[in-house]
């Protein structure tokens, strides 16, 4: 990838600070020890369905690559300030990585007659706050619809190096535009859609609408990707960066995490979509650099 320029400035350091409050007390809360588990079995619509539910009760307003999530939330902080732990060429690579999408999220939207406003990328180490309650480096990245916050523990880029054998700077790369792909999401209301269309069925149908909700945000990490220039109108992708990509959805399938994991495999349990359905859809996205293109979703 040959990115350039100063980078988005919608970008917050937590690498230095430790613990993570919780929307539900301090310790994580209620809400804070039920996220992970829903992010990694519901993903993204699980914990918009958790979140609506706690709301419900609450009278509040107010859900990744491998799991992932209106309102305006209430935050219990329990990090402590520290030093940065975050290396600058890290920094420089995911803000330059977010001004990118943008960059093309913003003529994409202006194109259609709307204003995109973008998300902020909140880089940790081992837990955080968030919106949507304790945040955990197991999750992986996330988005969070609650705050509309972006979160990866960077320490994420040497686990697809080396646990999924998904290296280079683009299968980074696409790690985060996936998130921006939820972001997006949110802004055009599929999120909220997907999440009151899944709780009025649930099994293998709720997952189907998962699914459709994942392959989507692949699909927007392909368009994102497509139409990536730098500031001299130059394609930021270089050969093989494309490949990486693929390589990377290839790794994170659920098909392909659940024999990896000396599990049986089970469709009527994929929330993500299949390793061949993940490389489809962020390859259909580069092809066309088209978001109507996206068209997964099943709401």
């Amino acid at each position: 990838m040959r990115l350039d320029g100063p980078g988005s400035s919608n970008f917050e350091d937590r690498t230095g600070q430790s613990g993570g409050g919780s929307i539900l007390g301090g310790g994580g809360g209620l809400l804070g020890m039920l996220v992970p588990f829903v992010l990694s079995r519901f993903g993204i619509v699980g914990l918009l369905i958790l979140a609506l539910g706690y709301c419900a009760l609450s009278g509040l307003g107010g859900g990744g690559i491998l799991g992932g999530g209106g309102g305006s939330p209430t935050v219990q902080q329990g990090d402590k300030e520290a030093a940065s732990r975050l290396p600058q060429q890290t920094q420089q690579f995911l803000t330059q990585v977010l001004g990118s999408t943008e960059q093309v999220w913003g003529k994409l939207f202006s194109a259609a007659g709307q204003q995109y406003q973008p998300t902020t990328l909140v880089a940790y180490r081992g837990g955080t706050s968030t919106g949507c309650g304790a945040g955990q480096a197991a999750m992986g990245p996330f988005y969070c619809p609650n705050d509309k916050r972006v979160y990866i523990d960077p320490d994420f880029f040497n686990e697809l190096s080396k646990r999924f054998g998904a290296p280079g700077d683009f299968a980074q790369a696409y790690v985060i535009a996936h998130e921006v792909g939820h972001h997006v999401q949110d802004l055009e209301g599929t999120l909220d859609k997907a999440s009151r269309a899944q709780a009025s069925v649930g099994g293998a149908q709720g997952n189907a609408i998962q699914v459709g909700v994942e392959l989507q945000a692949d699909c927007y990490a392909g368009v994102w990707a497509k139409n990536a220039v730098r500031s001299d109108g130059t394609a930021v992708l270089e050969q093989g960066d494309l490949e990486e990509g693929l390589t990377a959805a290839q790794a994170i399938g659920d098909d392909t995490l659940q024999s990896g994991a000396g599990q049986a495999v089970r469709p009527e349990s994929f929330t993500h979509g299949t390793s061949a359905q993940r490389v489809e859809a962020l390859r259909r996205g580069y092809s066309t650099g088209n978001p109507a293109s996206c068209n997964y979703n099943r709401v």
